[in-house]
């Protein structure tokens, strides 16, 4: 996983006006779960952005006045007309606690299917899987080289990764080549 830094200072109060509060301020109200204490703290705003809009996964070191926690952000919610995110839950990790998480998916090609004319359709572009934080990987790739027209790459045809359990079913595609009109008839 890639690693981030967020610092964060104790919320005093909780509550919906306090949090509205802070938002007002330009900063979001967290909430790190999943330890020993759960601990409630505001961030600003833009320490969000490397974080929120990518498809990596991040282990985040969490310093909140002085005293530091290892998590990764298990959910964010955004306000529904102007995209700014409203709430962040962390979920506290050790190197061998089980986690669920989402992994992006990269795809390796062009496929042969593509080079006759076919177009690459990527069905999931995550995987869910479950493991101890030390074996996740920053991605997950899949070679489509030999991948032909109108054919696919199933979750099965996915290597096994040390450590780690994989959770969507292996019957799901994850990518396929899609035979284009005017090949049909051919």
């Amino acid at each position: 996983m890639k690693k981030t830094e967020i610092v964060g200072y104790h919320r005093a109060n909780l509550g919906r006006q306090a949090s509205q509060e802070l938002r007002g301020q330009g900063l979001v109200p967290c909430v790190l779960y999943g330890g020993a204490e759960q601990v409630s703290f505001h961030v600003p705003m833009y320490l969000f952005r490397a974080l929120l809009f990518t498809p990596d996964i991040y282990e985040v070191n969490i310093n909140i006045e002085g005293k530091e926690y290892t998590a990764i952000l298990q959910d964010s919610q955004f306000h529904p007309t102007n995209d700014e995110i409203i709430h962040a839950d962390f979920l506290e990790i050790t190197p061998d606690k089980v986690i669920k998480v989402e992994v992006p998916i990269k795809l390796h090609g062009p496929s042969e299917g593509q080079k006759k004319g076919g177009k690459l359709v990527q069905k999931l572009q995550k995987l869910h899987i479950q493991g101890p934080a030390k074996f996740i990987p920053d991605y997950i790739n899949i070679d489509i080289k030999d991948l032909d027209l109108g054919k696919s790459v199933k979750v099965s045809a996915i290597d096994p990764i040390e450590g780690v359990k994989i959770l969507d079913s292996a019957n799901n595609p994850v990518a396929m080549i899609a035979i284009p009109r005017a090949l049909r008839g051919a």
